[in-house]
């Protein structure tokens, strides 16, 4: 298997992008290339590609994860998207995503639990799914915890927050007009309370 160097673009004062055979291999740092002797219009020697390919880089990536998961938790789309910036290989995203997993140190359930738990005495359930989705969370995956945590006063949970809102917006049913009352329900829609729960605590208020 015949690997030709077809292009080497400066990454930043340290790094460069390696082309093979028209494409983007993978980045190095300057002193490994100089290590493994890589040229542009020069051939790659198999053993030194699998070196690369196969222990450098796989190791690098993996420890990336852990790093990063070291200073926050990720769900596996997160993390996924952030090694992916890293402009490794598809290939050894995948492997140091199912490394960490292999240590449950990347675990979306844990997350969204976690997540849920955090977020349930503050938030709508239909926000709570919204932000978890848009991290890379299984919607059914939300339901099933949010009905675990929350249990029967789910609805009773949202009308409270919903009436602290309204005191924050310093809400007055006898002194508001239909134009402000319609943006206040405006601002509640959006952060995820439904229609018919907006209006029972402005009764109730």
């Amino acid at each position: 298997m015949n690997l030709v160097v077809s292009d080497i673009v400066k990454l930043d004062k340290k790094r460069s992008k390696v082309y093979i055979d028209g494409e983007f291999a993978f980045v190095l740092y300057d002193s490994e290339l100089r290590k493994f002797g890589i040229e542009i219009e020069h051939e790659i020697g198999n053993v030194s590609y699998q070196e690369i390919v196969g222990t450098l880089l796989v190791k690098r990536v993996r420890l990336r994860a852990m790093n990063l998961l070291q200073k926050k938790d990720y769900t596996e789309k997160q993390l996924r998207d952030k090694l992916s910036e890293g402009l490794y290989p598809p290939e050894l995203v995948d492997d140091a995503i199912d490394y960490v997993k292999s240590y449950r140190y990347l675990d979306d359930e844990r997350f969204a639990r976690d997540y849920i738990t955090y977020h349930i005495s503050s938030r709508s359930k239909n926000r709570i799914i919204q932000d978890l989705s848009a991290k890379g969370i299984d919607k059914s995956l939300c339901l099933d915890i949010l009905d675990e945590v929350s249990g029967e006063e789910d609805e009773d949970i949202e009308i409270a927050q919903i009436q602290k809102l309204l005191i924050k917006k310093h809400y007055d049913p006898n002194e508001i007009d239909i134009k402000a009352q319609q943006k206040i329900i405006a601002f509640l829609l959006r952060r995820g309370y439904k229609l018919s729960d907006i209006k029972r605590a402005m009764r109730t208020s």
